[in-house]
């Protein structure tokens, strides 16, 4: 994502198809599955409370609207994906003993004492108490407009967590952390809960887990006809 926050799907997915490793899940992450056929709307979170579950809906919804060309964060159950990461122990590999140097140069890794859970619930509270200070109400029931500009600021850092008695985790590397679990929720295999029928391989064109693609090494300059295929065999 740039410097300024932006809502473009198109920047997005063209960002995040060449990032994202989408057919596995990144290293060490747990691996939830078995949730393909799961319905957002009777979905309940297992991690988030009730709460916080509509900030992350709000929120994802923002990140990837369900407007423009391919599908939306909720059309294809990135929340699902999230919370059920969460739950099973996303970043339990992270080494989270000191000493850390918050200020060090992002060369130098992950700076933080707080694993990915802590993460969520600090920033989703002291987020919704900045946007509760600005604008008189939750994150989920502002604007487009207002919602946006409130990820922005969290984003660059304006929205001041350490003013709000948070010193160590800033408002930009919550919502780092939540904007790269989304993206990963909408490029991952459906089997971990998101990329719910693999909407979103269709819209970029990715053939998923198709075994093997021998037939077509000599066939140049013609597009790939096949739909994506998913771990578990489904077939878009």
């Amino acid at each position: 994502m740039s410097s300024k926050f932006t809502s473009s799907r198109r920047t997005l997915l063209l960002a995040s198809a060449a990032a994202v490793p989408i057919v596995a899940l990144p290293l060490g992450q747990p691996k939830a599955e078995g949730l393909e056929g799961v319905t957002l709307s009777r979905y309940q979170p297992v991690f988030f409370s009730p709460a916080e579950w509509t900030f992350v809906m709000a929120v994802c919804d923002r990140f990837i609207p369900a407007e423009g060309r391919g599908p939306g964060a909720l059309e294809t159950n990135v929340p699902v994906f999230i919370d059920q990461q969460l739950h099973e122990g996303l970043g339990s590999d992270i080494y989270l003993q000191g000493p850390h140097k918050p200020d060090a140069p992002a060369t130098l890794g992950f700076q933080l004492p707080y694993a990915p859970q802590d993460t969520y619930r600090i920033g989703i509270k002291l987020a919704q108490q900045a946007c509760q200070k600005q604008f008189g109400k939750p994150f989920e029931q502002l604007g487009e407009k207002d919602k946006d500009t409130f990820l922005t600021a969290l984003q660059k850092n304006t929205v001041d967590f350490a003013a709000l008695g948070e010193p160590t985790l800033k408002a930009s590397q919550f919502f780092g952390q939540f904007l790269g679990d989304t993206k990963n929720g909408y490029l991952a295999d459906p089997k971990y809960g998101g990329n719910k029928d693999m909407k979103a391989w269709v819209a970029i064109g990715f053939p998923g887990a198709r075994a093997a693609y021998t037939e077509w090494v000599d066939q140049h300059n013609r597009p790939y006809p096949l739909g994506p295929v998913s771990l578990s065999g489904k077939r878009a």
